[in-house]
């Protein structure tokens, strides 16, 4: 499928499984800090709405302005944090690389690199509106003897 020029209709109704979609004040800044940091793919961004795709994975932001007549922006605060208790896990981001990356971009870094005992290197990193962006990537074999 075309990202770039397939009808709304048509991407609607291609959707299935699980979906993923996060409201967001400017689509437009967090998509560039999605691609900046993770290398996401961005697609037919604008004001509104973008299509992000990481490796296959596919998954949409749109702007709370198109959330208009729907409830769950009553729910979202106007400033701060929104996305607590939520974990964007991104498994082929390398945690240094993308933190380096981020501050660069005023990412908040709520939890730098480190080496968990469950086999991963991850971080926590807060985009602008607040979600928790993990990026992780298989410990060494090497930091997996270090204990």
């Amino acid at each position: 499928m075309n990202y770039e020029t397939v009808s709304a209709d048509d991407f609607g109704a291609s959707l299935c499984g699980l979906g993923l979609n996060i409201l967001v004040r400017d689509v437009l800044v967090q998509a560039e800090f999605l691609h900046a940091v993770f290398g996401m793919k961005v697609h037919r961004a604008n004001a509104d709405f973008a299509i992000m795709t990481y490796g296959d994975q596919l998954f949409q932001i749109h702007s709370d302005g198109t959330y208009h007549s729907h409830p769950l922006p009553s729910l979202l605060p106007d400033a701060g944090a929104r996305g607590a208790g939520a974990e964007f896990r991104l498994y082929a981001s390398d945690p240094d690389v993308a933190v380096a990356k981020a501050e660069s971009m005023g990412g908040h870094i709520l939890q730098a690199p480190s080496n968990k005992p469950h086999g991963l290197r991850e971080a926590y990193i807060l985009c602008e509106n607040g979600y928790a962006w993990v990026p992780s990537r298989v410990l060494t074999p090497e930091e997996r003897e270090v204990k």
